[in-house]
């Protein structure tokens, strides 16, 4: 029986080192450049801490093989002719995979265009800032209802710090702030400042739980307590999202008040720590 017992430990120890070993390969970068003379080329190398087959995605929308049989080393190149970028700043990810057929995802890379990108359906990149500014700055209609009452408010937030994840649409973390009009209420004005985590859950976009401090500029303070799920992306820059909120107000329970609100995120305009 002791002897079952050991064994059965045994197993279980080298289960956890394999799955530490499977999660273990490291991407060591080389080179990560496009070529400044015509035709445009992709130039990228690196080598792997095992044996592996590797994939690049450029931009989360172009995907290349680098690696079809296993190497520690690996090499191509990408003709960029007829490709189109959003910005100068491509990013990227390198997706390895082993001999089990365990597939790993790097950090998020990135590399400089030596050209200004065009942007398809529209006439330059500043075109392009004008529109998803626009776009941006609208404010999303909230439903508020506190003490049975209802309430038709108008909210805008911007994320305004936000830290990078894996996935290249959405980041793991954000801070925003928030500012809210109520219409016919008797404390109209709002402002807050929100934590928000976000979970690549499919078949969401995201979900996304987070907590907020508020105030009304006049001594009524609060805590917000949310859920969001984001449902689907609009020119792959914004996604619509759905969200409710529960604000509580220590002390004063008849200050406590629902939120339901739908709008459309953006994280175009954050600064991004890696």
């Amino acid at each position: 029986m002791k002897f079952i017992f050991i064994l059965i430990i045994g197993l279980t120890v080298n289960s956890i080192i394999a799955q530490t070993e499977v999660d273990s390969i490291e991407v060591y970068l080389i080179d990560a450049y496009v070529k400044p003379e015509p035709p445009h080329k992709f130039i990228l190398s690196f080598f792997t801490s095992d044996i592996s087959k590797s994939k690049v995605i450029l931009d989360d929308r172009y995907e290349y093989v680098v690696s079809e049989n296993f190497s520690e080393r690996h090499i191509t190149d990408i003709e960029l002719t007829g490709i189109n970028f959003a910005d100068k700043i491509v990013y990227f990810v390198i997706i390895t995979e082993d001999k089990s057929g365990n597939k790993i995802t790097s950090e998020v890379f990135d590399f400089d265009l030596p050209y200004e990108p065009e942007i398809v359906g529209g006439s330059g990149i500043v075109q392009l800032c004008m529109f998803g500014a626009a776009i941006f700055l609208l404010p999303h209609p909230t439903w508020v209802i506190q003490e049975g009452k209802s309430f038709f408010s108008l909210t805008k937030e911007i994320p305004i710090l936000s830290i990078r994840s894996k996935s290249l649409h959405y980041p793991s973390d954000y801070i925003s702030l928030e500012y809210s009009f109520i219409f016919d209420a008797d404390e109209k004005n709002i402002l807050r400042a929100g934590y928000k985590h976000l979970f690549d859950l499919p078949p969401f976009e995201y979900l996304s739980p987070g907590v907020s401090i508020y105030t009304n500029f006049f001594g009524n303070t609060g805590v917000g307590i949310e859920a969001t799920a984001g449902l689907f992306t609009i020119v792959d820059t914004f996604t619509f999202y759905t969200r409710f909120r529960y604000n509580i107000k220590p002390g004063d329970a008849s200050g406590n008040f629902y939120e339901l609100s739908a709008g459309l995120y953006s994280s175009f305009f954050s600064f991004y720590l890696n």
